[in-house]
């Protein structure tokens, strides 16, 4: 059994579609399982401190999908009279294309129109099956379903109108390298010759913001890659609280902290297909070759089918055997992460145990130094950070020893636990953005992502190696040597803060200096 994402909370069913109406959707295979290659348990146990990596030649000739899978799926489709409009050994896709009604027949669902704010889409009723000519073989079946998958994470601080100086506006609101230089990012570094990849289910940018931006901050500007995926593209929507605040509050806040970078903006639908391709796409993108992913996307897990996020927890696996990191906003609803059923819930992608999930904070400073930081949590506002218990991924071995509470629902699962760090998020202390023109101070874990990726880069740069998947060295060793600044006040609802890691703000705030010390080490 494979998935499709179950019903979303926005939107109506409307109506049949055309049975004729031509639909592309993507199998994605098993990994080829080569014994020469860590397996996903024994990947915390293998990295940490692990100096040579797969390339990416490497990745696809030892984790692709394996030559009989990919001719069986060959030989069904043939037999089933559908169109192989795209084989990918080494993302271990293949892409089917064919009328609706015989897809929604082959792999047990019914497709509907489904109407939303944003627009129309496709909807699948159902759960998609595994035809038993593709049984063993085929682990998820991605865009029979096209209703969006993802939210960003970025929270706007309402000001005045007519807009008075930032400063004024918002005391408590920092430049990117402001708070920069408070987590004692190293100043000697600039992040030139690396590359971090974003992934963006939507909105844009425009060339001129971008400098506008990073002149007004005395900032060099950096080389920016707007790459297509599915056919989306960079396409500003004019709208400063939706997805191109999400595209330029990545921008910005990477860009200011690690100026000599590279950034590219992988552009895709916000669809289960269209987001695990961008990944796939950055992972694999030999041109840019990004040593680093920041993902500000994602919504509660019991919005995703378990075969879905296990194909994108093999992507972020191959991420983490090629010495990718990837740095993922774990949501901004709090404990509930926006789901009304009383329970608890945490942010997917954020949940998978091979991304660095980045949780929130309220960081107030004097004369450059930090007076006070603590779990972000708006009250009454609804802005918190996300955090908590994963219900699909296991504990991994490498948070053993973190005290990772069970699960605050009934049966008190034990399960991954998250964040893994933390950074400001807060609104009102938040980041002074350009957006469409306009300055605005966003907040929101969609700011940790982006901010930890251009540490992580900048520490790339001064190590001479990509840090790669950092979360078993985080855990294990790194922790205890003091690299991150420990929050222990607060709470996002059903968890509290406390000394030692938490599912707040994980193992804390970043002193960037202090990682930089222990990974030359």
């Amino acid at each position: 059994m494979t998935g499709g994402p179950g019903p979303l909370p926005e939107g109506e069913d409307a109506g049949a579609l055309d049975p004729e109406e031509p639909v592309a959707v993507t199998l994605v295979l098993r990994p080829r399982g080569d014994s020469r290659v860590p397996q996903a348990e024994d990947l915390g146990r293998v990295l940490p401190r692990l100096r040579a990596h797969l390339s990416r030649d490497q990745l696809a000739a030892l984790r692709g999908a394996h030559p009989q899978d990919l001719g069986r799926v060959r030989d069904w489709a043939q037999a089933q009279g559908m169109s192989l409009s795209q084989m990918d050994p080494a993302r271990r896709t293949v892409v089917l294309s064919g009328p609706q009604a015989r897809l929604a027949r082959l792999f047990g669902v019914e497709l509907r129109r489904w109407q939303g704010p944003a627009g129309s889409a496709r909807w699948a009723r159902g759960e998609p099956q595994v035809p038993a000519g593709l049984a063993g073989a085929v682990g998820a079946v991605l865009g029979l379903d096209t209703r969006p998958r993802a939210r960003p994470h970025f929270r706007p601080l309402p000001l005045p109108t007519p807009l008075p100086p930032l400063a004024q506006a918002a005391p408590l609101s920092y430049p990117p390298t402001e708070v920069a230089q408070l987590y004692q990012f190293p100043s000697q570094g600039s992040g030139a010759g690396q590359c971090v990849g974003l992934i963006e289910l939507g909105g844009g940018f425009s060339s001129a913001d971008v400098e506008s931006y990073f002149q007004g901050l005395g900032v060099a500007v950096p080389e920016l890659v707007a790459v297509s995926v599915d056919g989306a593209s960079n396409q500003p929507t004019g709208n400063q609280d939706g997805p191109d605040g999400e595209v330029m509050l990545d921008i910005e806040v990477c860009g200011s902290v690690a100026p000599g970078v590279r950034l590219a903006v992988y552009f895709a639908p916000n669809t289960d297909q269209g987001f695990l391709d961008a990944i796939e796409t950055a992972l694999h993108d030999t041109d840019n070759k990004p040593s680093v992913i920041s993902i500000s996307w994602g919504s509660a897990e019991a919005e995703w089918s378990a075969a879905t996020m296990t194909a994108f927890d093999e992507a972020f696996q191959d991420a983490a055997l090629a010495g990718i990191a990837v740095c993922v906003a774990v949501g901004d609803q709090g404990s509930s992460d926006g789901i009304s059923d009383g329970e608890a819930h945490v942010d997917f992608p954020a949940s998978s145990p091979h991304v660095l999930a980045c949780g929130g904070t309220r960081l107030t400073s004097s004369d450059g130094s930090i007076t006070s930081e603590v779990t972000w949590n708006d009250g009454q506002q609804g802005g918190a950070t996300g955090g908590g218990v994963s219900s699909q991924f296991p504990l991994p071995t490498w948070q053993d020893s973190a005290d990772v509470p069970p699960s605050a629902d009934p049966g008190h699962r034990t399960g991954r636990g998250i964040p893994d760090v933390a950074g400001d998020a807060d609104p009102e202390t938040g980041y002074r953005v350009l957006v469409d023109g306009q300055p605005a101070v966003f907040g929101g874990t969609s700011a940790v992502a982006p901010l930890w990726a251009g540490l992580l880069v900048l520490l790339a740069g001064l190590l001479g190696r990509e840090p790669g998947y950092l979360n078993p060295m985080l855990y294990l060793e790194l922790a205890a040597e003091g690299v991150t600044r420990d929050i222990s006040k607060g709470n996002n609802g059903a968890y509290r803060a406390g000394p030692g890691w938490d599912a707040c703000t994980g193992w804390g705030s970043p002193r960037g200096d202090q990682l930089l010390a222990s990974l030359r080490q």
